[in-house]
């Protein structure tokens, strides 16, 4: 009963160094490491996108009312007499007398990531 045992020996692993922690005057993580260096856009990058956003939002806007043909996955096209809203994120489309290959829907809600294209007919 009093056998020896010998210690269990534990296999041995790689240690991973992680970025460095937020500075101690509490401003994040150091905003001259790598990473946030590539996370920065330039400012004129910004404004060109901000431009870009601003003209899709005014597309939107001015297409309120209008007959709209989207393009789907798997070859499917559907057309609605008239286009009602979009999420701000473009994820969502409301559409009023959607025609479909199974019918007429008064009212639908077509999901963003199901659309390859859509038209306006203005």
């Amino acid at each position: 009963m009093g056998e020896k045992r010998e210690p269990l020996l534990l296999p041995q692993v790689p240690i991973i160094r992680l970025p460095r922690p937020p500075s101690p005057s509490g401003c994040g993580f150091d905003p001259s490491s790598q990473r946030a260096l590539a996370h920065r856009i330039p400012d004129a990058h910004q404004k060109i996108r901000s431009n870009l956003r601003l003209h899709f939002l005014r597309s939107l806007i001015a297409s309120s009312g209008c007959p709209v043909t989207f393009t789907l996955y798997q070859r499917v096209t559907v057309s609605a007499e008239r286009f009602n809203v979009c999420d701000i994120e473009g994820h969502n489309f409301q559409v009023s007398n959607l025609q479909t290959p199974l019918g007429v829907q008064k009212e639908a809600l077509i999901r963003g990531p199901d659309i390859i294209s859509y038209s306006f007919h203005l």
